[in-house]
């Protein structure tokens, strides 16, 4: 299926690795110039060159990134300074930590809240009017599937994901909706990333199981009975940022294997 977005502009955010990096090959084997950004430059630069060297990237496709903490101004500044305008904005940054929220003092909470949900809105009000002008635009927030269904020890992402995806829920249905603009939201499950690693081996320190026996009973709590892949959500990623799907905006679109187990 030819998604329509060849030659199209895309800013991909945290695209160094995992999901970020799922949604920006799909996009340049798609034919999209790609921006991409992460924090980490020796990663970022490795993504960006096994991207350039994908055998399936259409000839002319360009790939651009830039090393820079997106959530904050300096970082957001930067990218903009290399380019203004892009066709699709995919907004991603890391989780904050677990924990009890007893524990969190307002610092702690206003950096969650910065990473995950102002710097989505603050990245929507730089490009949207721009893409409504040029009658086409594609907005993806990628979040999490605790915006659905929270988890008791994820309280700093539960607060800030859910912000924004009431946000979204709004600005989605402005008058952009008829200027060509979708906004949607990604809700990832598992997926198999550094950041599901990462996980693991803290509950397997905490808990003195092995990794590997930890791995196996999440996999048979997903109704799929796997973890999801980085290439398969950013095949969902791409399709949403398609002339196909431009009857779909301010939606949640969960991708979690059937984890989540009510009907709305």
């Amino acid at each position: 299926m030819d998604l329509g977005i060849n030659g199209k502009w895309a800013l991909v955010c945290g695209a160094s690795k995992g999901l970020g990096f799922g949604c920006a090959e799909a996009l340049v084997r798609e034919g999209v110039h790609v921006l991409i950004v992460a924090r980490g430059a020796e990663a970022l630069q490795a993504a960006s060159a096994t991207l350039l060297t994908d055998t399936a990237r259409p000839a002319g496709t360009e790939v651009l990134h830039v090393a820079a903490d997106i959530t904050t101004p300096e970082g957001r500044a930067a990218v903009f300074a290399v380019r203004k305008d892009f066709d699709i904005v995919i907004t991603n940054a890391g989780g904050p930590p677990p924990g009890d929220f007893r524990d969190w003092e307002r610092d702690t909470w206003i950096k969650a809240l910065d990473a995950n949900m102002l710097t989505p809105i603050e990245l929507i009000k730089a490009t949207v009017d721009g893409m409504a002008e040029r009658g086409f635009g594609r907005i993806i927030n990628i979040t999490s599937g605790a915006v659905k269904a929270p988890i008791d020890i994820l309280g700093l992402s539960n607060g800030a994901r859910s912000g924004l995806t009431g946000f979204v829920a709004g600005v989605a249905r402005s008058k952009i909706a008829g200027q060509g603009v979708t906004i949607n939201s990604l809700l990832p499950g598992a997926f198999d990333t550094d950041r599901l690693k990462v996980t693991m081996a803290g509950a397997a320190k905490k808990t003195g199981q092995t990794v590997e026996v930890l791995a196996d009973a999440r996999r048979k709590t997903i109704p799929a009975k796997r973890f999801g892949t980085p290439q398969e959500f950013g095949a969902i990623c791409a399709f949403l940022c398609s002339q196909h799907a431009s009857y779909i905006t301010g939606q949640n679109v969960l991708a979690d294997g059937g984890s989540y187990p009510g009907t709305f």
